[in-house]
């Protein structure tokens, strides 16, 4: 089974991610992308909160690097949960994920144990003024897109609630 849950910022797409791997039973380990840069208090706050609110008994991942979550990915037993997908972006210096979300898809395919990945939903925020940001938005929804694609389930996150969203028809591609 393999789970997207988009959600914006803050939206509680994290806890709900949480919430839904706690309930498959057996073992979960977090896969965190998040590294908060030398200062940003805030961030550190917010990776904090989110390691604070974990199980005790589940075990914990960092990718640091952009290759990284694809080769973890294939070694993990039993439930595994990717926070967030946007922070795995964001790790590659030109948003250029092209060839490592390949190598993502293949790994979540090989994966016989339930897959949650968190992504922030990009879609839905105004026109990034910047190169970069519309960089980094074009990449980020190209790879929610693919994942959507072959996910079990979507789950889009509003003010801490979830919509699942349905498949796309036999025959449609999304827009």
């Amino acid at each position: 089974m393999i789970a997207l849950v988009l959600g914006g910022a803050s939206s509680g797409k994290s806890l709900i991610a949480e919430e839904l791997a706690g309930s498959l039973g057996g073992s979960v380990t977090y896969v965190a992308t998040a590294v908060a840069a030398p200062g940003d208090d805030d961030h550190a706050a917010r990776i904090a909160a989110h390691r604070a609110r974990r199980s005790s008994g589940w075990s914990t991942v960092e990718c640091t690097s952009v290759p990284d979550l694809p080769r973890r990915l294939r070694h993990i037993e039993g439930v595994a949960l990717v926070d967030s997908l946007g922070s795995w972006v964001a790790l590659q210096e030109d948003f250029d994920v092209e060839a490592e979300s390949s190598e993502l898809l293949a790994a979540l395919a090989g994966r016989e144990e339930p897959t949650i990945l968190v992504s922030e939903e990009v879609g839905l925020a105004v026109h990034p003024p910047t190169e970069a940001g519309r960089r980094y938005v074009e990449a980020l929804g190209t790879l929610n897109q693919r994942i959507a694609a072959v996910a079990d389930r979507v789950l889009l996150v509003v003010a801490g609630r979830a919509i699942e969203l349905p498949a796309v028809r036999p025959g449609r591609r999304p827009c």
